[in-house]
């Protein structure tokens, strides 16, 4: 089983800037591709963005030219760089990662973080 743990979500006014971490953890497993999604009160899970092992990224519309996805394959750990944030961007941020383990392919989700954008 492949575990991941998302952190740097919080309470952030308008414009402003926060980051998200997710790192993934376990053993004898490979991945592919690892991405954020979120999910806003009442609405569906969607895509915000993904990255490659080889670094081909897929941004959303909503958030290109905001937010920035990146990955550190060592570590095992991809991040979004959220930028001028507006209250639309208020939701609970998902990482995600599909890939390779010894029991075959995996597609994992972390718990989970708030993100709120507020005056």
């Amino acid at each position: 089983q492949v575990q991941l743990v998302e952190s740097g979500g919080g309470l952030v006014q308008p414009g402003g800037s926060l980051r998200l971490s997710c790192a993934a953890s376990g053993s004898g497993f490979s991945i592919d591709v690892m991405g954020w999604y979120r999910q806003a009160p009442g609405k569906q899970r969607e895509l915000v963005a993904t990255i490659t092992t080889g670094g081909s990224t897929i941004t959303a519309n909503s958030v290109k030219g905001r937010f920035t996805i990146s990955r550190d394959n060592a570590k095992k750990t991809v991040y979004l760089q959220m930028n001028s944030l507006t209250p639309e961007d208020t939701a609970v941020y998902y990482c995600n990662a599909k890939g390779t383990n010894r029991a075959g392919r995996f597609d994992s989700w972390g718990q989970g973080t708030q993100v709120t954008v507020s005056s």
